[in-house]
């Protein structure tokens, strides 16, 4: 019997020490998460770019991580995205009819707005012409 009761006092023991750290783990991840809110807008006329793909590349010692985050903006040129871990982050924007948009950002607060204008294609020049 004596046993039994060793047995049960020690799962109860290491259930609550299992508990305990992992309600230590999700407060340190929600303090070291950020929410992004992006805009997407014309660099001529301010006027929102809607289906803009919005790529969040992880960066670590210069480099890209393989995983990759994609949004779509919305009619009003707008983007969203909760849980964005604390870091430095590669931003890109694709739109067709624009240039490609890159920058690294530094992911350092709970809450982010990013404005994004994006350009047109600059003419090209040809000898052939």
């Amino acid at each position: 019997m004596m046993r039994i009761q060793r047995a049960a006092l020690l799962l109860c023991l290491a259930s609550g020490m299992a508990l305990a750290t992992g309600q230590k783990t999700d407060q340190k991840t929600e303090r070291h998460s950020a929410s992004l809110q992006f805009l997407v807008v014309k660099d001529s006329n301010g006027k929102p770019v809607k289906n803009a793909e919005v790529i969040l590349h992880p960066v670590e010692k210069g480099k890209e991580k393989q995983e990759a985050l994609e949004l779509k903006t919305h009619d009003d040129g707008t983007a969203a995205v909760n849980g964005v871990p604390y870091g430095k982050m590669r931003i890109q924007v694709i739109a067709q009819g624009f240039r490609t948009y890159g920058q690294d950002f530094e992911v350092n607060q709970a809450n982010l707005e990013i404005t994004i204008k994006l350009q047109r294609p600059a003419d090209q020049f040809s000898i052939y012409k």
